[in-house]
């Protein structure tokens, strides 16, 4: 019988001090730097178990791959893995759930906070000399809001969304969640969709991304933002549409942008968000808001119990192969 063999496409996807060891059960493990989407085929041909943070996995590659059994996905959001194409094969997709419930909210009001108070800004400013040429202890070219007093509009509910919550609400903020726009008529605990828009002074995307999710904040839901907030995207950047962002920034439709995702990912030098960076009302981070040094430790516990359970023919976190999984 062969060993097992378990295939991780994307290992610089974790910091290099970041032990990786593999799940309990015997097993070899070949773990790439990184993958291009043409090595993917090749590389998991002879694969039992796929590790994978955010290596596109297609279908073709996927049926080459007549070992496979199971896929561990070492983030949340699953965009990247042709789910379809391994529920049609009963191959078990895991990822992993909660492990940043602490980095992704204070990253999200590192972003807030640093906007509302033009922290940025004025940081630049001292550098450029501003502060001896003002000839006083202080100077007002930019401005700064508090958070305590303004209203919180966050898109989606899971456990960021809450956690990113009970941040606003120990800051002073007014919460309300968005309604998804296919529900009907809201509920005492959801917000019509377009009612937010026009009433958050600071919007937070927490929602993943696919089919009714991809451009959902585009020139029309600019248009509606009539108090101009700021808008944080820590979940994905095909969540909004990057040209329409650019106008909106530009434009003064909203005050500012904090992002840490981009559609492209790096993006490429002449990339929307690229453009934007000579602005001081916009900040972009490299998706880096999930990567606490606490958040890394749980997030390989729970990609190795998942690989685990799975062995023990009690797979956990199935976003896929739910055939084999009943």
């Amino acid at each position: 019988m062969n060993p097992l063999r378990i295939v991780f496409l994307d290992r610089d996807s974790l910091p290099a001090t970041a032990e990786f060891t593999g799940p309990q059960a015997p097993h070899e493990l070949v773990a790439h730097p990184r993958t291009a989407p043409e090595q993917v085929a090749e590389r998991i041909r002879d694969a039992d178990i796929v590790i994978v943070n955010k290596v596109p996995l297609a279908a073709d590659a996927i049926a080459q791959a007549q070992r496979l059994r199971m896929i561990a996905i070492t983030a949340t959001g699953t965009d990247n893995v042709d789910l379809d194409a391994c529920d049609r094969r009963g191959i078990i997709v895991s990822n992993v759930r909660d492990y940043a419930v602490h980095a992704v909210p204070e990253h999200t009001f590192a972003l807030m906070l640093a906007l509302r108070r033009s922290l940025l800004a004025y940081r630049q400013s001292v550098r450029d000399g501003r502060w001896q040429a003002s000839g006083q202890f202080c100077y007002f070219d930019f401005p700064v809001r508090d958070l305590a007093g303004s209203t919180l509009g966050i898109i989606g509910r899971g456990a960021l969304g809450e956690a990113v919550a009970e941040l606003a609400r120990a800051f002073g903020m007014k919460v309300q969640f968005a309604a998804r726009r296919d529900t009907g008529e809201p509920t005492h605990d959801y917000t019509d969709f377009n009612h937010v828009l026009r009433t958050s002074d600071v919007l937070s995307l927490h929602c993943p991304l696919n089919a009714q999710t991809r451009g959902m904040i585009g020139a029309a839901e600019f248009a509606l933002m009539e108090r101009k907030p700021l808008l944080i995207n820590t979940a994905r950047g095909g969540l909004v549409d990057e040209y329409a962002l650019e106008h909106a920034l530009r434009s003064g439709q909203i005050s500012g942008a904090g992002f840490d995702v981009a559609s492209q990912e790096p993006p490429a030098a002449n990339h929307p968000l690229m453009r934007l960076l000579d602005m001081p009302n916009f900040i972009l981070t490299p998706h880096m808001a999930w990567s606490s040094e606490a958040a890394i430790r749980s997030m390989i516990l729970q990609v190795c119990d998942n690989i685990d359970a799975f062995l023990r023919d009690d797979p956990r976190n199935v976003v896929a192969g739910f055939r084999a999984a009943r």
